[in-house]
Order: structure tokens, then sequence, then C-alpha cells
């Protein structure tokens, strides 16, 4: 195959119909025509002697071929984008930029005061965007269509940059009245009722299953190496729910150190040790090649840097 003779353009194409799995939306996607694109679908199949995309009762599906150039293909679009990015410097002081930033509630709820504290005094015009997990895709990531993601990631593409915030242990908030704070053992932690706080990630949630631990994450899974398991009376997917749970009922909220210290000094609320190891996890941020070295972006990048380190 001749390089010098391949229209790049195809590669822009092929990139989007990957994604994409469906011609027209592809074409939309580029602002071109249905017929374009589909004409550039059969130079694909020409050029790389492949059907790219076979129609299914289930719709487009990637051939085997198409699968293993994927990522090939999106890294080197990634690259090019990078390289012929102008690079100019950011004025934070005169900005209105908008900084789009995924977070879980969690990241949310111990990360954006001080970030937002420090973007008033430092860059005033500028606004903060906080999206939950169920907004954005890692797509919408890797397209630089949101600046940043933090949460605690188990697999990411190669792609992505990323760099740990920092790493939290965790921590169980009961009402300061209960009298379980007074022999808080691992058999009186068993014998409570207990709030669940998700572990977000990226994409829509579903419902739980206490029976299903495997998917109930750090605590449970902690538990489950000593043959145990706990009560879970509710499940939530916001900290602040569980936290104002547990003040309101004599239940048993066990979430990160970080979340539960924003409640320290709530009378009304008591902090403990848990009764048993529990393994720390890392909160990270992760963000798109395409704005690695864009000078906005690596500003945020430090003063989310800076955040953290005031917090730890």
């Amino acid at each position: 195959m001749n390089i010098s003779k391949i229209d790049l353009n195809l590669l822009v194409y092929l990139d989007t119909l990957l994604r994409e799995c469906n011609v027209t939306r592809a074409a939309n996607q580029l602002s071109i025509t249905q017929p374009a694109m589909s004409n550039g679908l059969k130079r694909l199949r020409n050029l790389f002697n492949d059907p790219i995309l076979v129609r299914t009762s289930e719709g487009m599906v990637p051939t085997e071929r198409a699968l293993e150039l994927q990522p090939v293909i999106r890294g080197i679009l990634m690259t090019l984008e990078e390289t012929l990015a102008p690079n100019r410097e950011f004025e934070a002081s005169q900005s209105k930029r908008v900084f789009r930033i995924m977070a879980s509630d969690y990241a949310a709820s111990t990360l954006a005061p001080k970030l937002l504290a420090k973007l008033h005094n430092e860059a005033p015009d500028t606004t903060l965007d906080i999206l939950t997990p169920s907004d954005v895709t890692f797509h919408d990531v890797e397209n630089g269509k949101v600046d940043m993601a933090i949460n605690r990631f188990e697999n990411l593409p190669q792609s992505f940059h990323h760099k740990q915030i920092w790493k939290d242990s965790f921590s169980c908030l009961v009402k300061s009245d209960n009298p379980i704070k007074e022999d808080f053992t691992l058999e009186a932690y068993l014998n409570a009722r207990h709030i669940w706080v998700s572990k977000t990630g990226f994409g829509v949630g579903v419902g739980m299953n206490p029976e299903d631990v495997q998917k109930l994450g750090w605590v449970d899974e902690a538990l489950a190496n000593f043959g145990k398991h706990r009560n879970i009376a509710t499940f939530t997917r916001n900290y602040h729910v569980a936290i104002h749970l547990a003040k309101e009922q004599n239940l048993i909220a066990t979430l990160p150190s970080k979340a539960a210290n924003i409640y320290r000094d709530d009378a009304s609320l008591a902090v403990l040790e848990p009764p048993f190891p529990i393994p720390p996890f890392e909160l990270d941020m992760i963000w798109s090649p395409l704005l690695h070295r864009d000078a906005s972006h690596v500003w945020l990048r430090q003063k989310i840097a800076e955040v953290a380190e005031e917090i730890k």
C-alpha cells in the first residue's frame, strides 16, 4: 500500500464510522451527505480489502479487521490534532472559558468547593460546569467535549492521560447519639443496618442486588474477605443523601474519609474508624490527548493539583 496515494480524509471517515456504526449518523457528525459517507465506506472497503461494517439484525457491526484498526486510527488522528492545535498562552484573569468536568458525587463534594474558590480568585469570569458520570461517555472525554473526568477508574483507553489526585481511606458515619459508637466492634457493625453508596463510573446506573457482592464495591468486598456481609437497608448514588440518612436514622454510612470529614464539625454526627480493614482507593483525573498541551487545560490541571494538595 502506497501511503502517498491514500486520501487521509478516509481515516477520519473510518474513525467516525466505527464510533457510530451507522452511515447516516457518521455523515451527520462530519457534516457531509449520506451518499458521500457511503462512497467513503466503499473506498475504505477497497483500501483495506475488508467489509469494515457488516449489516446484521442488530444494525451495522464492525468486522474483526475494523476492530483491530480502530485504536490505531484513533491514535493517529489524536496525534495529528494535538500536534496541529494552536498553543496560546492562557490569561486566567481575562478568560471567559467554560471548564466542563465530569466528577463523581464524592469527587465533586470534596474538590469542587475549594476549586471554585480558587477559580473565583484567579479567573473570576470562568465558569465551572460539573457533570455527573451518567451525563458523559469515554468518547466525550476522548474527543475533548469534556475537559476532565475525576473519578475512580479501573480500565482506561490507553490514549488517555491521567494523574492521581489522592488516595483515600474509609470512615463510618453514625448519628451522634447512636449507642453503637460506645462499642463499635465488627459484630456490632454486622448487626446494624447500613446505607450503601455507589462507586460511580461512566454510564447510567442500574438497580442493585444486596446478594451481588462483586457489584457492591470496596466495603462489601472487604467484608467478603472475612466471609461476612452487612445488612444493607438503603441504596443511594449520592454521598450527601447517605450522610443525611445516617443523621436521621440509626443507620451506618461507610464512605470515603474525605467525604465523611465534610461533616466532622456537625454535632449530630459521629465519625468512627471502621472495625475491619478496607483497602484505600485512588481518585484520578483523566483527559484527552487533544487537550494535553492546551494552555488553559494545563492551567486547570495545575489548579486541581493545588486544591488536592490543600485537602490532603
